[in-house]
């Protein structure tokens, strides 16, 4: 029976990240990933894969639009089965990518699913069936989620998909209806969109991107809706059948109706898409051998990564807050150096989030809706990217920059982005907030002209009423 000092069930971003961290510390370590490749579900059929297609696509669409009034001419053709093998060969370069860096920090990868069997054992089941047992001084749950299904819906990956599923289609559907107007299924939807589907997302609430702030979320779906997205809000999704010409499956027929009350509708689509959240991946854990239950909506409870289990954590997605590999990334590291005697913490203010279509929408901290409910007395800065010189010439002026600070000390409480590229730019104000930075120290510090970033400078200045180029 080989024994460590930690073994991390899971080989997603949080496992891995983990299991790395551990080997960089001293510690011997195992990673039991039941999956053929490391990565989990974020690597494989997640945000690796999904961002290959969304790059592709814009690409696709920017040159179809765009490059005759840049005066680039000649004709541009879609070859969906190199847009989808491109993406493969991008995924399967980054899974060998973390292979390299297990054996790097001597980190042994067990292949199989793994669960725990009493106080400081994990046993593994290979592919194969072969079983084994692992003795461990810590065990780290890091198991991540699956998409959530909805009652009476049955996924097929052909013509009702999740996330998954999204991601390899054949050929791209002539319409297509995405239930969920979360991150997912608005990424996703976009994908297709620009490869020539007529998208409809159908939503239960009465807005886009739940969680973010509410101008941000109002610019977002105005965009979306102006590129060709259909957005039907308010709507509950009451059933999907399959759609036959004698043997021969067509399409999906889609129901729903409104939440507030009113006839119901249906809605003919080539496919639909599931994108309503994702749920904890916990199951077959053998949690009990241990003593430890699951919170009514399945996920492990913890406290600072601890379980009421001595010896045995929880990260990542298997556990309460944002389903974000970075989130769970970060946890790893805490955890692994809490494991290993040291100091290890996770600043929950400061977890970004970002929408990775086009324009992006991307942002940290608090909202100006949770400011209000608060009670905190704030002030606003505002710089829209059309005053932005870059994106200006670029011909990608759409959006804005929004900062939101104390009123008393000035200090950062959060930021919010909708445009260019944003998802690279939100981590300066993630760098700022984790220093209690002040929106004058970000107003004041210089940016290069001409670049996009400059916005994030002009919208700190605008805080105090001094924004120079607005």
């Amino acid at each position: 029976m080989a024994a460590y000092d930690v073994v991390i069930i899971g080989g997603g971003p949080g496992g891995y990240n983990a299991a790395i961290r551990a080997g960089q510390l001293g510690l011997k370590v195992a990673c039991v990933e039941m999956r053929a490749t490391l990565g989990g579900t974020c690597l494989n059929v997640g945000c690796i894969p999904s961002k290959a297609l969304l790059h592709a696509s814009e690409l696709y669409e920017i040159a179809r639009k765009d490059f005759a009034g840049l005066g680039i001419t000649g004709q541009v053709g879609l070859d969906l089965t190199q847009m989808q093998a491109q993406k493969s060969d991008s995924v399967t370069g980054l899974t060998k990518g973390i292979e390299f860096l297990f054996k790097k920090n001597k980190v042994d990868w067990i292949k199989g699913m793994g669960r725990l069997d009493g106080p400081g054992r994990v046993a593994v089941t290979a592919a194969d069936g072969a079983e084994q047992v692992l003795e461990a001084k810590a065990v780290v749950i890091a198991t991540g989620s699956e998409p959530t299904r909805i009652p009476g819906i049955e996924i097929d990956q052909e013509f009702i998909v999740d996330s998954t599923g999204a991601l390899a289609f054949k050929s791209p559907p002539k319409s297509l209806a995405v239930i969920g107007a979360g991150v997912i299924g608005l990424e996703l939807g976009s994908v297709w969109r620009r490869l020539g589907a007529e998208v409809t997302v159908v939503e239960f609430l009465d807005r886009v991107i739940p969680g973010a702030d509410g101008e941000v979320a109002t610019a977002f779906q105005r965009s979306l809706t102006k590129q060709g997205m259909v957005f039907r809000l308010g709507q509950k999704v009451t059933g999907a059948k399959l759609i036959s010409k004698g043997k021969k499956t067509t399409g999906v027929a889609l129901t729903f109706e409104p939440v507030k009350g009113g006839a119901p509708e249906t809605l003919e689509v080539d496919a639909v898409l599931v994108a309503v959240g994702r749920r904890p991946f916990t199951a077959g854990l053998n949690l009990a051998s241990v003593g430890v239950e699951l919170d009514p909506r399945g996920f492990i409870p913890t406290d600072h990564f601890k379980t009421k289990a001595a010896g045995v954590y929880a990260i990542g997605d298997a556990t309460v807050g944002p389903m974000l590999a970075h989130k769970a990334e970060d946890e790893a590291v805490a955890c692994i150096e809490l494991i290993a005697g040291k100091a290890g913490h996770v600043n929950y203010d400061v977890i970004p989030g970002v929408v990775y279509t086009s324009p992006e929408v991307a942002w940290v901290g608090k909202t100006e809706e949770e400011l209000k409910a608060s009670g905190i007395a704030y002030k606003v800065g505002k710089f829209p990217f059309a005053a932005n010189s870059r994106a200006k010439v670029n011909h990608e002026a759409e959006g804005f920059v929004k900062v939101l600070a104390d009123a008393t000390t000035d200090r950062i409480l959060g930021a919010h982005m909708i445009g260019p590229q944003v998802g690279e730019m939100i981590g300066e104000y993630c760098v700022a907030m984790e220093f209690s930075a002040a929106s004058e120290d970000v107003a004041r510090t210089c940016h290069p002209h001409p670049t996009r970033s400059e916005a994030l400078r002009q919208a700190a200045m605008g805080v105090e009423g001094w924004t120079m180029q607005a």
